[in-house]
């Protein structure tokens, strides 16, 4: 017989001996919260089971009762954790009692099922005493008592919110009572100041100046710039035929312009020929030449000036008017 031959028969003779020496190493309790408690309280009821890891145990659980007269009200909560080649499991009830009396629980118990049969590892007892209340002194015959205040009991929402509801209308009527008394204050030497926005037209041509300082496909930015090129133009055509095309699709937004009565011209043409350009260079990772970027920027600069709304040149951004005087 070879050593190898030798070692393998002696781990098989040991393994169970190691394995009933680990089973050894299983420790069971349960305890309550608390030894006494008053009948209806609700405490907690605690089984732990430390065991090694690789050992594996039926764990105990209780239902709707511990023991005659100890209810279960919820769990069993289970939790665990692992340290060091060992596992605790922890399993909690929440209990209560409801009849008076010493209640001795007995020992909770793990099994354990092997080739060997089957093994047991209990816990100790647990003592509960439930008691009733004592509201008066047993000898309360004799003696007066002071009456009892009345109870008060607690605020609910629904008494509340009435309250919430007029403090939030008394405010709000005070807000709108300023709102309306600064109003009628203001005095006919104020000046009131109306902001007329910029032309469409001249927005865009103030966008297009500042994408061609910031030089954006100069240092090798060529999809923002793209990308800048077509929101200059799609804000543009926002802001002149109110065609909301930053969310839509080139054949979108070339539809929703027609529909406003733009025709289908030159400048339509130049406008298809940006929108697919951009398009190419953003998601088709087309890559033009430095005169198609030049060509992008003078072709959006003459759709602009093209299809620009004719009207005064002399339109200022900030107005003066005087309350009560008409604009001439």
């Amino acid at each position: 017989m070879t050593k190898i031959t030798k070692y393998i028969i002696t781990l098989i003779i040991l393994f169970p001996l190691f394995l009933a020496a680990r089973a050894q190493d299983v420790n069971v309790t349960s305890v309550f919260d608390s030894a006494r408690i008053s009948i209806g309280d609700q405490i907690g009821f605690t089984v732990t089971i430390d065991k090694p890891e690789g050992v594996n145990l039926q764990l105990p659980v209780f239902k709707d009762t511990i023991v005659k007269s100890i209810e279960i009200i919820s769990g069993p909560k289970i939790d665990s954790s692992r340290q060091k080649g060992r596992m605790r499991i922890i399993l909690k009830y929440l209990i209560t009692s409801f009849d008076s009396g010493r209640y001795q629980v007995p020992p909770v118990f793990a099994e354990m099922k092997s080739e060997n049969g089957l093994k047991r590892f209990y816990s100790d007892y647990s003592l509960l005493e439930v008691f009733r209340s004592r509201i008066t002194p047993p000898d309360s015959a004799s003696k007066i008592f002071d009456i009892i205040k009345p109870y008060r009991a607690p605020l609910t929402f629904g008494e509340v919110l009435p309250w919430v509801l007029i403090a939030a209308l008394a405010a709000a009527l005070v807000w709108f009572g300023l709102k309306f008394l600064k109003r009628f204050r203001r005095t006919e030497g104020e000046a009131e100041i109306v902001i007329i926005p910029d032309p469409a037209h001249i927005i865009a041509f103030r966008e297009l100046e500042r994408l061609k300082e910031e030089k954006l496909w100069q240092n090798g930015e060529l999809k923002l710039y793209y990308t800048r090129v077509t929101e200059i133009l799609r804000q543009y055509l926002e802001n002149r035929f109110r065609v909301f095309s930053l969310e839509l699709t080139t054949r979108e937004t070339l539809d929703a312009l027609v529909k406003t009565g733009f025709k289908k011209d030159g400048s339509y043409n130049q406008l298809k020929n940006i929108l697919t350009s951009a398009d190419l260079v953003k998601f088709a990772k087309y890559t033009p030449g430095p005169e198609e970027h030049e060509s992008i920027f003078q072709d959006s600069w003459n759709f602009v000036n093209a299809t620009k709304e004719e009207q005064a040149a002399e339109n200022e951004a900030e107005v003066k008017v005087k309350p009560g005087e008409d604009k001439l």
